[in-house]
């Protein structure tokens, strides 16, 4: 049985997320999302909690999908929950470079490999920092996040979507 860890912060998940892991659902037996604290980031929209509870409802259609949280090395977590692979999405090619640069960091410092799943063009621009301003300033996302991270967002800032 091959299990995959995919981390990141997740702040929020949005339809970029779910796209790979719908796409590793059905490559692999069982896949790990990880919702990180990540302090180069800064303060975080959502608590890992808030995280975790968006990530299940936006994946409970999956049934080979678990959801953790961390606030340690990747790596540690991938031993932890018994993954074979890391799994990483790449909307660009500029993503390729730190991307590969973190793989291989992984791999040198855990024997822990890497792979990579290109996101499909429609969800490619996507990012969580978009998101998140978008929705700061009272913009519509609901096309770009799951329907529970939209109205969670809602929540967060009182506004319709």
């Amino acid at each position: 049985m091959t299990c995959v860890l995919y981390p990141g912060s997740f702040d929020p998940f949005h339809n970029g997320h779910r796209e790979l892991v719908e796409t590793a659902s059905f490559l692999f037996e069982e896949v790990v999302v990880g919702a990180i604290r990540n302090p180069q980031k800064g303060e975080p929209l959502f608590g890992l909690e808030a995280r975790e509870d968006m990530i299940r409802e936006s994946l409970d259609h999956l049934d080979n999908v678990r959801v953790v949280s961390f606030s340690k090395l990747v790596v540690e977590v991938a031993k932890e929950v018994g993954a074979d692979l890391i799994v990483k999405g790449l909307r660009a090619l500029s993503d390729a470079e730190s991307e590969m640069a973190q793989a291989q960091m992984n791999l040198a410092i855990s024997g822990v490999h890497t792979i990579f799943i290109p996101s499909a063009s429609a969800s490619s621009f996507i990012a969580s920092k978009y998101i998140r301003d978008i929705a700061r300033f009272g913009g519509d996302v609901s096309s770009l996040v799951p329907t529970t991270v939209a109205k969670r967002l809602q929540e967060k800032y009182g506004r319709k979507k």
